[in-house]
């Protein structure tokens, strides 16, 4: 069987979590979780950045940052995960979808100037499959309007945009370590602060409120109620997890680029014949290898593909259902024909399996699969 998705655990992890419970301590803000910092300092030139519990949590930290609130709006593709709208929802904030580009299926920057009222608060731009926004023209648009832009970087560890790191390419960046990213602590996140002036308030809305922290840092003997907040701290145990993912970033990220250029140079031919649309990257972004995905004709295709490949032991799936033409979006007053790009989308894309515990061989099987299924 070639499973979907499979995180990678060698004898490092287990060391360095075993460690953790005996020599450090099983909170948050342990000796693992600055060395997970560090890791990102040195290599992606992060210096703010706080370890979460989850992407989502990132997000939603991001969310009392901006100080969103009852009746504000903000703009966001519909072709997304929920956490991105949750984060602003439990705020009262309302969703303002906007359709996606048929190239990158990330939100469509083209869109986003006519979606603005006066109650527009905020931009959430989803970094799809590892592929960085046309953030540029985004953050401009944003800027015009006097905008908070919040960077979905979920999916987007080690990519980079014009040279630029993926989640530091507005006023905060949102990543998650769950087991089906690239670099996993099982559950986990964090939030990357590139604006100085928000990390103290980061800080203290991480721990529930409290200047912890600073007691941590030694800058005060104890701690107190400061502002709203929650448990967003992971445990050290976890960022031990990531710390030894980390230290294997080149060969985590060699592994799933092998699988991503196998689909892609195998499926090629297929493309040529009209069968189907392969993945899309602008060369001015460079990926992370982090998801491959194939646009088939219709949807009926892309079911019969799906049931075939379950049968031969290859395990595929949709990406998402639209989040406007979903239960809760309809319940919210949105429409399918909102975002019609997004709903034609949804129905055809399918992700296939990539992880770093595939082979090219493996994914050369997958690409074998499909033509004949296909032919």
């Amino acid at each position: 069987m070639i499973r979907f998705n499979k995180a990678s655990i060698t004898e490092l992890e287990k060391q360095y979590v075993i460690d953790c419970m005996e020599n450090s301590i099983l909170s948050g803000d342990g000796k693992y979780t600055m060395k997970v910092y560090d890791w990102f300092r040195t290599n992606m030139g992060i210096e703010n950045m706080l370890l979460t519990t989850s992407g989502t949590t990132a997000l939603e930290m991001a969310s009392i940052l901006i100080d969103l609130e009852e009746g504000d709006e903000v703009i966001a593709p519909s072709f997304t995960f929920s956490s991105t709208i949750n984060a602003f929802l439990l705020r009262g904030a309302r969703p303002v979808f906007c359709d996606i580009r048929k190239d990158t299926m990330n939100i469509d920057e083209t869109r986003i100037e006519g979606l603005i009222t006066d109650r527009t608060k905020a931009i959430y731009a989803v970094d799809y499959a590892g592929i960085p926004c046309a953030m540029d023209e985004i953050n401009e648009i944003a800027d015009k309007y006097g905008l908070f832009v919040i960077e979905d970087a979920a999916q987007a560890v080690g990519s980079s945009y014009k040279g630029r790191t993926a989640g530091t390419l507005s006023e905060f960046g949102c990543y998650s370590f769950h087991e089906t990213k690239n670099y996993a602590m099982g559950e986990g996140g964090a939030l990357v602060v590139n604006r100085e002036q928000y990390m103290d308030r980061a800080e203290i809305i991480r721990e529930k409120g409290t200047n912890r922290r600073h007691v941590l840092k030694g800058l005060v003997d104890k701690y107190t109620w400061h502002d709203i907040g929650s448990s967003f701290l992971p445990s050290d145990m976890l960022a031990a997890l990531l710390a030894a993912q980390l230290e294997r970033y080149d060969e985590i990220m060699e592994k799933r680029m092998n699988v991503w250029d196998t689909y892609h140079s195998g499926l090629m031919e297929l493309e040529n014949k009209e069968k189907l649309v392969r993945q899309f990257v602008p060369d001015y972004v460079q990926h992370n290898a982090h998801m491959y995905n194939i646009l088939l004709p219709n949807a009926e295709i892309r079911t019969e593909l799906v049931a075939k490949l379950k049968e031969r032991g290859i395990m595929a799936y949709i990406c998402y259902v639209p989040l406007h033409s979903a239960p809760k979006g309809m319940q919210l007053g949105y429409n399918p024909q909102d975002c019609p790009v997004t709903e034609d989308y949804g129905n055809r894309v399918l992700r296939l399996p990539l992880h770093a515990e595939m082979t090219s061989e493996d994914a050369a099987e997958v690409v074998e699969a499909i033509r004949e299924i296909l032919k």
